[in-house]
C-alpha cells in the first residue's frame, strides 16, 4: 500500500518559516487533492490547507492566510507547505494527506504519519 511521508519540521522562534515536503510513495496517491491536516496538543485534528492535481486552486484554513502556501511537484509526487511569520499556536504535529477525490471534496483517504513543528516564543 502505499505512503505519504513527511519531512521538513522541527524547531523555530517566533516570525520564523519552515518549509514542509510530503512524497507520495505511488503516484496513484498524488493524482488528486493533497493537502495539510494538523493536531495540537490536547487539540482535535484540524484542516490547514488543500491544493487540487493541477496546483491551479487551494484552500486555507482562515488563521494561515497570508502565512502559509501550499504547492505541489507533480512530477516528484511531492507536496510543500511553505510556514512564513510562525506564530507559538502553529505549533503541531502536521499531517499530509491526499485523497482520491477532488482537492475539495474533503474526503483525505490516505494519511502520512506525522512531523512535528514547534513555534517558541
Amino acid at each position: 500500500q502505499g505512503r505519504l511521508v513527511e519531512s521538513g519540521g522541527g524547531l523555530v522562534q517566533a516570525g520564523g518559516s519552515l518549509k514542509l515536503s510530503c512524497v507520495a510513495s505511488e503516484r496513484a496517491l498524488a493524482n488528486n487533492g493533497m493537502g495539510w491536516f494538523r493536531q495540537a496538543p490536547g487539540k482535535e485534528r484540524e484542516f490547514v490547507a488543500a491544493i487540487s492535481w493541477s496546483g491551479g486552486n487551494s484552500l486555507y484554513t482562515n488563521s494561515v492566510k497570508g502565512r502559509f502556501t501550499i504547492t505541489r511537484d507533480n512530477a516528484k509526487n511531492t507536496v510543500f507547505l511553505q510556514m512564513n511569520s510562525l506564530k507559538p499556536e502553529d505549533t503541531a504535529v502536521y499531517y499530509c494527506v491526499a485523497s482520491d477525490y477532488d482537492y475539495a471534496a474533503g474526503r483525505w483517504d490516505y494519511w502520512g504519519q506525522g512531523t512535528q513543528v514547534t513555534v517558541s516564543s
